[in-house]
């Protein structure tokens, strides 16, 4: 499962938006997952499959925390655990569970696990740990491997040329200069810094392994960032989620107005990005690259070392 994505935490969205009384379908790396609440309230995820004739769970309904296959009405707890078979009362239900994953609620969002057995806990960023930190975010699905869509997060030089009419035109007037980009290796990923003809700008980048870009703005002394997380579908699509964290203009009423900057920055790279041929990035070496891609090569030494041939196994059942 999870075939070049696994065993890894991810970022699938914000906590509020999963509601207690519904399904909710989602792909990742090529699988079929549902979120729901438990009786509890907190959240959980199935493979969304019913262990009985293979439908999705997510067709069905939420009751009282307990999710309900829509086919022949098996019922299953946040933890996988069978709940009811009708008809069936003297079936052995503990044989008869569904498959559940790890998934976490913290500060604000939801982690995913994919796999079943982490070894550490996710690690949030500081700024969305802070206490008056406000979160908003917006969804896209873009047409082509997660890699690209990540490396595209993490390269300052096409800034202004795809942003000529946005961001990008704060820094044409230095395009005949010289840069210099940075990373440096963290232990949550790696720190990019670049400087323009000597001079270091306001703005930088924080990967945040394996998936996620965090923008550092921080306008005046203020908390504003951005967290750009490339979710795999599947080998063809990537879902892109962009989180604004900030601590000014906390109405909610101001939200709409940071989405659609957002979402103007952001088309801009989709068309560019979906044109990349092949979709997922290849080897290092294979595609000519200058000292300015310092940056993306190391993404890509990741990817091929750590991601590409990850898999999880099912576990298996007593």
């Amino acid at each position: 499962m999870f075939r070049g994505f696994a065993n890894l935490w991810t970022i699938v969205g914000l906590a509020r938006d999963l509601p207690r009384d519904k399904p909710v379908p989602l792909r990742v790396a090529g699988e079929r997952l549902v979120l729901f609440r438990d009786v509890a309230g907190h959240a959980c995820a199935l493979v969304d499959r019913c262990p009985h004739r293979g439908v999705a769970l997510s067709l069905g309904q939420v009751r009282g925390g307990i999710i309900e296959c829509p086919f022949h009405g098996w019922r299953f707890g946040g933890d996988g655990a069978n709940c009811h078979v009708p008809w069936n009362p003297d079936a052995r239900r503990d044989r008869l569970g569904a498959t559940a994953l790890p998934l976490r609620e913290m500060a604000g969002l939801l982690w995913l696990f994919t796999g079943f057995d982490p070894a550490e806990e996710p690690q949030p960023p500081d700024s969305v740990l802070q206490p008056d930190a406000v979160l908003c975010a917006q969804s896209a699905l873009w047409n082509t491997h997660w890699t690209r869509a990540m490396e595209n997060m993490l390269d300052s030089p096409h800034l202004p040329f795809v942003h000529r009419a946005s961001i990008g035109r704060f820094v044409a007037k230095h395009v005949g200069g010289w840069m210099d980009v940075s990373w440096t290796p963290t232990a949550y990923g790696a720190r990019i810094e670049n400087a323009m003809e000597g001079r270091a700008r306001g703005a930088r980048l924080d990967y945040r392994s394996p998936n996620a870009m965090e923008l550092f703005i921080d306008p005046a002394g203020r908390l504003f960032r951005m967290l750009a997380i490339c979710l795999p579908v599947d080998d063809a699509h990537t879902l892109l989620t962009i989180v604004t964290v900030r601590n000014f203009a906390r109405w909610r009423a101001f939200d709409g107005y940071f989405r659609r900057s957002n979402r103007k920055i952001a088309d801009e790279d989709k068309a560019i990005t979906e044109s990349s041929c092949p979709a997922e990035v290849p080897p290092p070496g294979v595609e000519k690259s200058v000292r300015t891609d310092a940056p993306t090569l190391a993404f890509r030494k990741l990817y091929f070392e750590r991601f590409k041939n990850s898999s999880a196994e099912l576990p298996q059942r007593t």
